[in-house]
């Protein structure tokens, strides 16, 4: 018997679909148009943005304010990824195509993913900015945007997998708001200060090495360990792993 590819005629459909979904619906337009000008307004606004305190011609500040913008705009395009399906019944019409639901999940993630790839590729004015000014280490923005683009496929899958938990968006929204920033923040002194009061150091150093944060401002200086990769890889994958567990219990009862 032949095995059926896994990205067949049904995968690339919903890809194409979802993909649409983001440019013909106000939704990734109001993304687009948040994240462009709110990452363009923190890097450069002169006195509130890095880049000209810094007096440097490169992208820290930029890279610096993604993580939190991603924090509030990767849940509000999440939510809807399941929760909007299960809600409606589209699901089981979705369901009933010659497709399993581990391709389903993926299929809307990897979707979801080019649109934040997109969404990266968006700011590449700010890049040529920074060349014309002076003399950036293109290779320390390239591996930083690498960096911005992994760790929106961390939000993305965290999203997918709180919007197949429950049907309400913002249920789903608030969820992912909490966690996203909880592995963001893993790492930070504050925290684990008031954490090592409650648990012992053994979970302390397991907490911390969860954090989001400290993996990709090691990538945003421009330094591509294979370790970061590994690390983001995993949890995507463990995520995703979560959503595709969810619908099958869900589906089965």
């Amino acid at each position: 018997m032949t095995k059926k590819p896994f990205f067949n005629h049904a995968t690339r459909s919903i890809i194409k679909k979802e993909l649409l979904h983001y440019f013909t619906t106000p939704l990734g337009y109001i993304f687009l148009i948040i994240f462009l000008f709110g990452i363009g307004n923190a890097t450069f606004e002169i006195g509130k943005g890095n880049f000209f305190i810094q007096r440097q011609a490169d992208l820290s500040s930029f890279f610096g304010y993604i993580p939190w913008m991603y924090i509030f705009l990767i849940p509000a395009i999440t939510m809807r990824l399941w929760a909007e399906e299960r809600k409606s019944g589209t699901i089981e019409l979705l369901l009933t195509l010659p497709i399993t639901i581990p391709q389903a999940v993926i299929s809307k993630f990897i979707a979801s993913w080019i649109f934040i790839g997109i969404s990266l590729l968006c700011t590449f004015p700010m890049v040529l900015t920074v060349i014309y000014l002076g003399n950036p280490d293109l290779n320390v923005i390239f591996v930083g945007y690498i960096g911005a683009f992994l760790l929106g496929g961390v939000f993305l899958a965290i999203g997918s997998f709180f919007s197949a938990l429950t049907k309400n968006q913002v249920i789903s929204f608030i969820l992912t708001v909490v966690v996203s920033y909880t592995l963001l923040t893993a790492g930070s002194p504050p925290i684990l200060e008031m954490l090592s009061n409650l648990f012992p150091k053994y979970f302390l150093h397991l907490f911390e090495s969860l954090s989001l944060l400290n993996h990709y401002e090691v990538l945003s200086n421009g330094v591509f360990r294979l370790s970061d990769l590994w690390f983001y890889s995993v949890l995507i994958i463990a995520w995703l792993l979560g959503s595709i567990e969810f619908l099958k219990y869900n589906r089965a009862n």
